[in-house]
């Protein structure tokens, strides 16, 4: 549990020594600060759930006590998960229950789940925040009564909270390899919908048919920011290579707004990508205020089809669109 809690694949790794006898909770608030880039200030409710959650260990043993006195000589470990630590509940989080009616397709190795919005995708630093994750698992374990522990539902991707659409889960531990195999290489299609409203009366709509693409290098631009920001940044300074196709749809309207749907193919998936390169052409997504999008109900952004060949069976599951 503690494994998929703090992410392990995609934390942060950080080891300490210890040189006087203190406090597990004292030791890391003063440590952690200096150990990560633009570091907001940590809270000790934030560094006694990140014990509790098992992801600190002593002399490679797993400690979940904030009270526990090191000594000196130890060796600290923790695993770290930027986004997770700092990203609160939002009051926005709705209440869902995963039935039959979310689940697109299944076979023994996997399960393809329609994720709404407003719902994270797994556990975050905060105490017993409902997740997909956790969704899944109950859905598996409910249907299946012979069971007397929890089944397994292992992650291989993720979506933004605001996000909407397929998503899939894998139900045994044997597919792992393969999938990871196929989401490393980017074998696979992701294919999402947007709809956009010009920043400003000089960026013209794109006509139907318009077909481009944007590439960058993105990274995290906001490191004192709780709600993590991304955007370009050099490849010297850390930045990672994202490329994405768009091609332009019909204009519609949401409420008040006149909106252009646009088709998004993902070639890499970094974190906010197409928020990211849709905002840099002037073309922010409806509801997206974090990247200079008009206030709306939600984020109009969904992961409409998820297509790949894994372990000798093809693939290709879609999702409607929530706003049709």
């Amino acid at each position: 549990m503690a494994r998929d809690f703090c992410g392990a694949a995609l934390s942060e790794k950080f080891i300490f020594t210890v040189q006087d006898d203190i406090r597990l909770d004292l030791f890391l608030r003063s440590h952690l600060m200096y150990a990560i880039r633009n570091c907001p200030e940590i809270s000790n409710s934030k560094i006694r759930r990140l014990i509790a959650a098992g992801c600190v260990s002593v002399n490679s043993r797993v400690i979940a006590r904030p009270a526990f006195v090191l000594r000196p000589g130890s060796k600290v470990t923790v695993l770290f998960d930027r986004q997770k630590f700092f990203y609160e509940r939002q009051p926005d989080d709705i209440t869902f229950v995963l039935t039959e009616k979310n689940v697109l397709f299944e076979d023994d190795n996997l399960i393809f789940v329609d994720k709404p919005a407003f719902f994270p995708v797994e556990q975050t630093i905060t105490a017993n925040r409902a997740n997909l994750h956790d969704a899944v698992v109950d859905f598996l374990w409910a249907r299946d009564k012979s069971l007397r522990n929890p089944p397994y539902a292992g992650m291989m991707h993720r979506l933004d909270r605001e996000t909407s659409g397929v998503i899939v889960f894998t139900k045994n531990r044997a597919i792992n390899k393969d999938l990871h195999a196929v989401f490393e290489s980017h074998r696979l299609r992701k294919e999402y919908v947007a709809l956009c409203v010009p920043e400003n009366p000089q960026v013209r709509i794109p006509p139907a048919g318009t077909f481009f693409t944007v590439e960058k290098f993105m990274g995290r631009i906001s490191g004192k920011s709780q709600a993590g920001k991304w955007g370009e940044r050099s490849e010297r300074d850390g930045g990672q290579y994202s490329r994405t196709d768009f091609l332009a749809g019909n204009v519609q309207k949401i409420g008040l707004s006149e909106c252009v749907e646009i088709r998004c193919i993902l070639h890499t998936g970094r974190t906010h990508q197409i928020r990211v390169h849709l905002s840099g052409e002037g073309l922010p997504i409806l509801g997206d205020t974090l990247y200079g999008g008009k206030k709306s109900d939600r984020l109009y952004l969904h992961s409409q089809r998820l297509a790949f060949d894994c372990a000798g069976k093809s693939y290709d599951v879609t999702s409607p669109l929530p706003w049709l």
